[in-house]
């Protein structure tokens, strides 16, 4: 990793790599400090090694000792940054090893809002880096189908993993204490968000979709999350006369045992490539609604038989979705089914036949 967030990347790589070391390989997890957030998940057997710097220059010195000290078969990418460090670090200690993609979202939506010439720089980078990768993994099918349009790369080179998830811990942790007062007993539902406060996750559409809903009952909006439109929203919702039912906590390593105990769950997305918060509601069993963004919510919803779908930013569409479900919440094992595909085993399986494949064929 080039940097280690509270983001989904971070979190996924976390996950494969216990997944992995479960099932023999010898994993060693590069990142700039080791004290961020999620790496006291981090299986014991998987080696840490900090490298002090995440900058693709000044990363080099530390990359280019490990891979000649490790001599590793495979360097798995989980940003774009961080491929091309370690692709430029390949060429600087002559050490060879495939490189395996794991882009996490849809990229053409991620710079549609950028300028024709940010544009053209960002594909001509995305071609260059992911041409020379071994192996793209995609974590939906639109990513997968994104990734490769923009990169102009085989089919044999595109592979759909999904996100490891659905933990063997994600219940144990979902059953920890929590001592908000809103999730008393006699008090109103809340409804829950994660992810960061930023455009992407569209907080804002949720807030007034919320502003809608709570017109009609008594509920409150709880967002866990951190970032730069922290201010934005609290303003937004002085505005909309729904400031004392809404609060933002802030970052929360275990986001779980609000999940778990929410009314409503919603993705409100712009975007995504697979979301990640939306697949721990549901294998929490968790009532959901989410938007219909590329790509992801309508893969795990099965087009919206699981839970309602609804257009992105479509403030009264997601208002009622939202009241539907709070009075039907349906069956919490349909939920926990829908994602059966992204357990920690399933998806460690599948990068690990990934893996001997290439092998075979570098053979």
């Amino acid at each position: 990793m080039p940097s280690f967030g509270d983001g989904g990347v971070e979190r996924m790589l976390v996950n494969l790599a216990g997944g992995l070391v479960e099932r023999g390989v010898q994993v060693d997890f590069l990142t700039r400090s080791r004290k961020v957030p999620y790496l006291d998940r981090l299986d014991a057997r998987v080696r840490l090694i900090e490298t002090g710097k995440s900058g693709r220059l000044s990363v080099q010195p530390a990359m280019c000792r490990y891979l000649r000290e490790a001599r590793p078969d495979f360097v798995l990418c989980g940003k774009d940054r961080a491929a091309q460090a370690a692709l430029l670090a390949r060429r600087l200690s002559g050490v060879p090893f495939e490189l395996v993609m794991r882009p996490g979202t849809t990229v053409s939506e991620r710079v549609a809002r950028r300028g024709f010439i940010k544009r053209w720089r960002a594909f001509r980078l995305i071609r260059s880096t992911y041409g020379s990768a071994a192996a793209v993994v995609g974590n939906s099918e639109g990513v997968v189908r994104d990734v490769q349009m923009i990169a102009e790369l085989p089919d044999a080179r595109m592979h759909l993993i999904r996100n490891p998830v659905v933990t063997p811990d994600l219940a144990a942790q979902a059953a920890e204490p929590v001592d908000h007062p809103w999730f008393a007993a006699g008090e109103p539902p809340v409804i829950v968000g994660v992810g960061g406060l930023r455009t992407q996750k569209g907080f804002d559409t949720l807030l007034r979709a919320f502003a809608q809903v709570r017109a009609q009952r008594a509920c409150r909006l709880l967002i866990l999350g951190e970032g730069r439109l922290r201010e934005e929203l609290h303003d937004l919702a002085r505005e909309l006369g729904v400031a004392e039912d809404f609060a933002l906590p802030g970052f929360d390593q275990n986001p779980y045992r609000f999940v778990a105990r929410a009314g409503l769950f919603v993705l409100a997305s712009r975007w995504e490539g697979s979301p990640n918060a939306l697949t721990e509601a549901l294998g929490l069993g968790a009532p959901v609604v989410a938007t219909d963004c590329p790509s992801g919510p309508r893969e795990v919803l099965a087009g919206g038989t699981v839970a309602p779908l609804v257009p992105v930013d479509d403030v009264p569409a997601l208002a009622a979705a939202m009241n539907q479900v709070l009075d039907n919440p349906g069956e919490a094992e349909q939920r926990r089914a829908a994602v059966s595909e992204y357990t920690v085993e399933t998806c460690a399986a599948r990068y690990y036949a990934l893996f001997e494949q290439i092998l075979r064929e570098r053979r």
